[in-house]
C-alpha cells in the first residue's frame, strides 16, 4: 500500500523538516523512523517495532561496512585527541598564528588543506577539522563557517578526484562500459563540484557572507552566541569531557607527523584491500579498494605509530596515551548515534522502496524523447532529491548510474550519457550536501566542533544557491553537449549571481 510510492519518501521528508524547524536532531531522526516503520507495517505496532529495531538499527549496526566506518571514527577521535593531550594541536595553532593573520588567510587555508586530502570524505572531514580548528578561531572564523568550508571540500572534491573512494564506488556501479574511464570524462560537467569551489573562493575573497551564515561571523566576531537557545557545544560533546592541560613539550611535528602518517597508512590500507601488493596495478588497487576496510587498517595503524612516537619523545606517558584513548572515543559518540539513526531511518526508506519509485521516474522521463536534451537536468534534480531524503549520496548514484548507462545501450560516444552521469553525480552531491541525515554533514559537523543543525542551517543557503546555478547549467550542457561551453558558462553565472547577491545586501545596509 506505501511501498514503491511517493509515501516512501515521508518519513525522511518528516525528520528533515523536524530537525529543521525544532534544531533538535536525536528526536526528529526517531520520529521519521517510527513513522517509516508503521507505514512499512501498515501501522502495526509489534510489526513496526520489529522491523524498526531489528531490520532497521540492528542490522545497519551489523553491516560490515558501517561498522568499518564507526571503528574508524573511534580510532580518529582517539587519534585527535592524543594530539590535543600532546600539545600538538595547541603548538600548530600557534606556529599558524604566526603565519596566518587575517579571516581570510585562515579560510583559505582550510580550503586549501580540504582539497589536497581528495582520498576520503569522512577522512577530509574530520582531518580537516582537527588540523584547522585551531587557526580559525585564532582568527575569529566561526565553527558554522569551518564546518562549511569542510563539508564543501569533502564530497565536492573527492567527486572529482579520480584516485579516491568516491571514484572508486561510481567504478563499480558501471556495468557495460570502462567505469573509470567514464569517471575521469565525466569530471568536466560534473558542476556542482567546480561551482561549489568556485563559490567557497568567491566568498572568502569578496569577504561577504549572506543568510544565517552572515548571522554566524558577525556573532563570532563579536564574541557573541547567535542563537540563545542552542549553548556553545559541539557535535562531540567534548566540552563535557574532562580536559587536562595538554604538555608543554608539545611541538608542531607533534600534530603534522600523525596526520601525515595517518594520510600514508590509510591510502596504503585501501589499496592494500584492492589488491595492490599482490599485482593490482594503483589504480586498479583504488577502484576495487574497501574504504571502510582500508580506513579501519590504516588508522589502526596510524594510532599505534602516534602512541609509539609520543612515548619515544617523552611528550606522553603510557599512561596518559592510554587515557586519551576513551577519552577520543567519548569525544565521537554523539556523532555515532546521530550516524546510526541516520542509517537506520536510511533503512526505513530503502524498505519502503523509495529507490526503486524514484528510479521509475527517470525512465519515464527517459522514454520522453523530446526532452533528451533536458534529461541531465531532470536528473539532477532527481539525484538532489534523492539524496537529500536518503541522506546518502553513495546509493543514489549506485541506483541512477546504471539506469543511466542503460538509457544510452552503454555508447561510451555519446556525449548525452557522460552529461547525464556526471549530473547524476552532481544531483547525488549537492542532495548529500544540503540533508541533515547525510554521513558527510554529521561528519562535517563533528570535524568542525559545531553544532549540527546550526551547521545545516547555515550551509543550505549556500548549497542552495550552488544548485540552482548547476541546474541552469546542465540545461546549457544538454543542447551544448561540451564542457568547453558548459564549465565556463557555470563559473561565469556562479560568479555573477555572487555578485547580485553581494550588491543586494550592500544597497539593504
Amino acid at each position: 500500500m506505501f511501498t514503491n510510492s511517493f509515501w516512501s519518501l515521508l518519513p525522511p521528508i518528516i525528520a528533515i523538516l523536524l530537525a529543521l524547524i525544532t534544531k533538535e536532531v536525536y528526536s526528529s531522526l526517531m520520529i521519521g523512523i517510527i513513522a517509516g516503520g508503521l507505514l512499512y507495517a501498515e501501522f502495526h505496532p509489534i510489526a513496526a517495532m520489529e522491523h524498526v529495531f531489528v531490520d532497521g538499527m540492528i542490522g545497519q549496526l551489523a553491516d560490515s561496512w558501517n561498522v568499518g566506518i564507526l571503528i574508524f571514527l573511534v580510532v580518529l577521535g582517539s587519534i585527535v585527541m592524543l594530539m590535543n593531550r600532546a600539545g600538538g594541536s595547541a603548538a600548530f595553532g600557534r606556529w599558524a598564528s604566526e603565519h596566518v593573520k587575517t579571516r581570510m588567510g585562515a579560510q583559505l587555508a582550510s580550503i586549501a588543506l580540504g582539497v589536497l586530502i581528495f582520498i576520503d570524505d569522512y577522512f577530509n572531514c574530520l582531518t580537516v577539522g582537527s588540523v584547522m580548528r585551531p587557526v580559525t578561531d585564532k582568527n575569529k572564523v566561526s565553527r558554522e563557517k569551518l564546518a562549511y568550508l569542510i563539508d564543501a571540500t569533502a564530497a565536492p572534491v573527492c567527486i572529482i578526484a579520480p584516485i579516491s573512494s568516491w571514484a572508486a564506488a561510481v567504478t563499480g556501479f558501471v556495468d557495460g562500459a570502462n567505469g573509470l574511464a567514464l569517471f575521469i570524462r565525466a569530471i568536466p560537467y560534473n558542476l556542482y563540484a567546480f561551482l561549489t569551489i568556485a563559490m567557497m573562493l568567491t566568498l572568502t575573497i569578496g569577504k561577504f557572507d549572506y543568510g544565517p551564515m552572515k548571522k554566524a561571523e558577525k556573532a563570532c566576531l563579536a564574541g557573541k552566541n547567535p542563537d540563545p537557545s542552542l549553548r556553545e557545544a559541539s557535535i562531540t560533546g567534548s566540552e563535557d569531557q574532562p580536559n587536562p592541560p595538554a604538555s608543554s613539550k608539545g611541538k608542531v611535528i607533534h600534530l603534522v607527523l600523525p596526520i601525515f602518517t595517518l594520510i600514508l597508512c590509510c591510502v596504503l590500507g585501501m589499496i592494500y584491500t584492492g589488491g595492490f601488493f599482490e599485482g593490482e596495478s594503483f589504480v586498479d588497487a583504488f577502484a576495487n579498494s574497501d574504504a571502510s576496510v582500508g580506513l579501519v587498517y590504516g588508522s589502526m595503524t596510524a594510532l599505534f605509530i602516534t602512541i609509539i612516537f609520543y612515548l619515544c619523545t617523552k611528550v606522553l606517558s603510557f599512561k596518559k596515551c592510554m587515557n586519551a584513548i576513551p577519552e577520543g572515543f567519548m569525544s565521537m559518540v554523539s556523532a555515532i548515534l546521530i550516524l546510526t539513526l541516520a542509517w537506520t531511518l536510511k533503512s526505513m526508506t530503502d524498505s519502503l522502496g523509495a529507490a526503486e519509485y524514484i528510479a521509475g521516474l527517470v525512465e519515464r522521463i527517459a522514454e520522453n524523447g523530446m526532452v533528451m536534451s533536458l534529461l541531465p537536468a531532470f536528473v539532477f534534480l532527481i539525484g538532489a532529491f534523492l539524496a537529500f531524503a536518503t541522506g546518502t549520496s553513495w546509493g543514489t548514484f549506485g541506483l541512477l548510474i546504471p539506469i543511466v548507462v542503460s538509457v544510452f545501450h552503454s555508447d561510451m560516444s555519446n556525449e548525452l550519457m557522460i552529461i547525464s552521469i556526471s549530473a547524476c553525480m552532481a544531483g547525488s552531491v549537492c542532495g548529500d550536501h544540503c540533508s541533515p541525515i547525510s554521513d558527510t554533514t554529521i561528519m562535517a559537523s563533528a570535524g568542525a566542533q559545531c553544532e549540527h543543525i546550526r551547521h545545516v542551517s547555515t550551509q543550505l543557503p549556500y548549497a542552495l544557491t550552488v544548485a540552482a546555478v548547476s541546474f541552469v547549467g546542465y540545461i546549457i550542457a544538454g543542447f551544448a553537449k561540451t564542457a568547453v561551453v558548459t564549465l565556463p558558462a557555470g563559473l561565469i553565472l556562479m560568479v555573477v549571481v555572487l555578485m547580485v547577491i553581494r550588491s543586494t545586501q550592500k544597497e539593504a545596509s
